[in-house]
């Protein structure tokens, strides 16, 4: 039987407003809202889980996140929908609340492909970057500059759990980013329509071992990506060793930043094996 029934409770409460970003920084607490998330929240970071809440619909349909919750010592609290709504619209019968965790460079290892955003603020790019650099194999990824929160509800459910799978650091400026990526040995690449450098060219020259007299994709490399609406500004372009853009062989203008993101970093995921 549902141990929640009550959506006006103060805890439920308590949990909404965690979409707030104030209230998370200051109980040091976040939401993660729906089933592939917390799936990953609970199987690869249950100590950080504060609160697993289900419906009972919820249990019956995904059976592996109660065993992950087992296996993790954690207790599966049952709500009822009214409550699980309540508490968040985005969950789907399923949410936890989580503990933030610091986000330093003093976190950055040795790596040879990292995903660096400067001044991104939109919450679903942010996320879908996230997934697209754990998808690739990436190291970690970089938040420079006025970006968006990485523990906004947003950005945790666009990342559908990659956000728990590696690391996303925060940096102050994007020179004190740039000056630790290359201090472990990393080039850096700006990806922007206007590149000197062609991506498909970079590619051939990658598999044909001729990388002579340019950016060669085999080595270890922090990819940097601009802002949604304004991209990578002059100075942030002459920061990176090397401007790239993507070919449009077809009518579009521009890709947009995930997805932009994506093909340059499989791009060197695939010329690094």
């Amino acid at each position: 039987m549902p141990e929640l029934t009550n959506p006006r409770a103060e805890r439920v409460k308590a949990v909404r407003a965690l979409a707030g970003r104030p209230v998370r920084e200051r109980r040091g607490r976040f939401l993660v809202e729906g089933p592939q998330p917390v799936r990953e929240l609970v199987r690869h970071m249950p100590d950080r889980v504060l609160d697993l809440v289900m419906t009972a619909a919820a249990i019956d349909r995904y059976p592996e996140i109660v065993a992950a919750a087992r296996l993790g010592d954690l207790t599966v609290e049952v709500g009822t929908a009214e409550v699980l709504d309540a508490m968040s619209r985005d969950a789907q019968g399923v949410l936890a609340v989580a503990r933030t965790w610091a986000l330093t460079l003093d976190q950055l290892g040795q790596s040879r492909l990292v995903a660096v955003l400067a001044e991104v603020r939109d919450p679903g790019n942010a996320g879908t970057v996230i997934r697209a650099a754990d998808a690739a194999g990436a190291s970690a990824v970089v938040l420079a500059g006025h970006a968006v929160d990485v523990f906004n509800p947003k950005v945790v459910r666009a990342t559908a759990g990659s956000l728990f799978h590696l690391p996303v650091l925060r940096a102050g400026h994007l020179d004190e980013a740039l000056m630790r990526l290359r201090g472990t040995g990393l080039q850096v690449l700006a990806a922007d329509g206007a590149g000197e450098h062609d991506l498909d060219d970079l590619l051939d020259a990658a598999a044909a071992d001729d990388a002579e007299d340019r950016p060669d994709l085999r080595a270890p490399t922090a990819w940097l990506f601009g802002n949604e609406a304004w991209g990578l500004p002059a100075e942030d372009l002459a920061k990176a060793d090397a401007v790239v853009r993507i070919p449009l062989r077809g009518a579009a203008e521009s890709l947009n930043l995930a997805t932009a993101a994506a093909v340059c970093l499989y791009a060197s995921a695939r010329a690094q094996r």
